[in-house]
Parts: C-alpha cells; sequence; structure tokens
C-alpha cells in the first residue's frame, strides 16, 4: 500500500512551496516520492520546482476532476506500474473542489494499493481576513477547498500581526473545527503531522474511516464489494433514495442478464453507465459526508 496525499489550496496560497519542502523531507527520512500536478495553463510552471529525480506526472489545460478523472487514473496506473515510489503527493489547482479531486482518486482499478491518507489544505492567511473582497464563486470555492481539509496550514503567518494571526485560528477552528490546524510561513508542514494523518478509506468490505489528525471526520469514502447482481432498476431506485451528502460514487456493477460488471458513475444526482468488455471486480467507491451509516443494495 502506497501513502496518497492530496494537497489542495487556493491559487498563490503556497502549495508548491509545501510540495518542494516535504519531497526534501521524504527524500531526507529515505522514502521515494511521486508527485501528480494539476495545471490550468499550457506551460507546466509549477513542475520546475519538482526535482528531476522523482517521478512526475502532468496534466494540463485540465482538471483532476470530472472528465480528467480518467487521465488521472491512467496517470497514476502508469506511475504504479512503471516507477519504484512509496508516497504520492498530488497537488491540485488552485481552482479544483476538493470532493471532485478525491473523487479521480478513488478508482476500484487500484483501490487496493494506494491508502488516501487525506487532504491537506494549504489557505492563505491573509486572503482569509480579506476574503469579502472576492467574488461570490471565488469565495466559495476558497471556502470549500478549507471546510473539506483534514489538515488545514494557516499559512502567511508573517504577514499578520498576533491579534490577525489568533484572530484566523479562532475562525477557522469554528468553521472546520475537526481539522488541524497549523500555522506556517513558506508552506512548511512537519513529515511527522502528515504521516500521522489517518487514512481516509481501509479497503475491506464495507469499512470505512474518516480522515484527520484525530479521530473521526465527516467528509470520507466507503467500499461496497457485491456478492450478487441486480436490475439496473433496482440499483437506480437505490441510488435514489441516497442522501445529498453522498457526493460521488464509482465502480463496477453487476446487472442481471449481462456478462460483466458495467462501469457506473455518480456525481450529483447525475448517474452514468458504461459498458465493461473486460471482467472487472465488483465493488464501488462511495466519498460524501457521514455515509458509514448509509445502508448498501442487497444488505
Amino acid at each position: 500500500m502506497k501513502d496518497v496525499y492530496l494537497f489542495s489550496g487556493f491559487l498563490g496560497s503556497g502549495k508548491t512551496s509545501m510540495l518542494t519542502d516535504v519531497i526534501r523531507q521524504l527524500k531526507e527520512a529515505g522514502l521515494k516520492p511521486a508527485v501528480i500536478m494539476n495545471e490550468l495553463g499550457k506551460l507546466p510552471f509549477d513542475s520546475q520546482a519538482v526535482e528531476e529525480d522523482v517521478p512526475l506526472k502532468e496534466m494540463l489545460e485540465g482538471c483532476i476532476c470530472c472528465s480528467g478523472a480518467e487521465k488521472t487514473e491512467a496517470q497514476i496506473q502508469s506511475l504504479l506500474h512503471d516507477q519504484d515510489f512509496d508516497v504520492l503527493i498530488i497537488e491540485t489547482t488552485g481552482a479544483a473542489h476538493p470532493v471532485e479531486a478525491l473523487d479521480a482518486v478513488y478508482s476500484p482499478l487500484f483501490a487496493d494499493q494506494l491508502n488516501i491518507k487525506g487532504i491537506v489544505t494549504v489557505a492563505d492567511s491573509k486572503l482569509w481576513l480579506d476574503r469579502a473582497s472576492l467574488t461570490p464563486q471565488v469565495r466559495s470555492l476558497f471556502m470549500e477547498q478549507i471546510r473539506h481539509a483534514h489538515l488545514l496550514l494557516a499559512n502567511k503567518t508573517d504577514l499578520l500581526t498576533e491579534s490577525e494571526q489568533a484572530q484566523v485560528v479562532y475562525e477557522l477552528q469554528g468553521f472546520n473545527e475537526k481539522a488541524f490546524i497549523l500555522q506556517t510561513t513558506n508552506g512548511r508542514v512537519p513529515l511527522k503531522l502528515l504521516q500521522n494523518m489517518q487514512s481516509t478509506a481501509r479497503i475491506s468490505k464495507d469499512e470505512i474511516i474518516s480522515a484527520r489528525i484525530g479521530e473521526s471526520f465527516n467528509l470520507g469514502s466507503r467500499l461496497i464489494e457485491f456478492e450478487t447482481s441486480f436490475t439496473q432498476e433496482d440499483f437506480e431506485d437505490w441510488v435514489r433514495q441516497l442522501p445529498e451528502t453522498v457526493y460521488r460514487m464509482k465502480g463496477y456493477v453487476p446487472i442481471e442478464g449481462i456478462k460483466n460488471p458495467m462501469l457506473f458513475q455518480y456525481a450529483y444526482g447525475m448517474v452514468q453507465w458504461l459498458p465493461e468488455y473486460v471482467k472487472m471486480a465488483p465493488n464501488l467507491v462511495m466519498i460524501g459526508e457521514n455515509i458509514k451509516e448509509i445502508s448498501v443494495i442487497g444488505e
């Protein structure tokens, strides 16, 4: 099992500074890092910060979410097949929603090979104090990235007075009470703090462990393994009854009368079925909040 960290944060928050420092710490600890870096532009400016001996996959002009999820799966599969590494770091674009980024990593194809430790969000402390100046859409994304963090870095504290630093920590704790909050400059985070994060999913039947540095966290994942097949109608009836806090589902569902389990994807109430020409393991990854108690079809 290879540990995976998702680095999230708004544009210019200091994610790349954090990435380069974490890579340094991993190497000093004798661990081999690999990186998947997602950027919105055509030129991989941020990737220049990654040293040549670190396996690197880049996704330009895209997003590790939605249509980009399949590309991310291919990049991860390529790394797993071709490279020798211990830890995978995925740096998402500042315009990515953390749930969508998580969705791209949870593929049934390699669910048993990755140990997703959680979302590390870098928040610009000064921007947090000035968030009212952002447009509603941008402010919403900024807040969502912070709300879903398992480990939250209040970065650029050197630009604030002591009273402003205290205000930032107090407000962030009120907004995301489950995350561990670390005040930082230049995105510096001790490797030990990352390693102490609990996994977002332990791959065993219907077991969930929500990620954070403490005990429980709202946003988590669940792996469901199917032992029987269903009609497509019955399965969609079950999906319609799920709460709105289920954000994503992706996997292979055995359907009566069809040879191979079908590829099933769900996002924000929309479902998609695609035929699969290779017999895949019948399982489904669910991402959402407080999903441990949800009853599974067939149980």
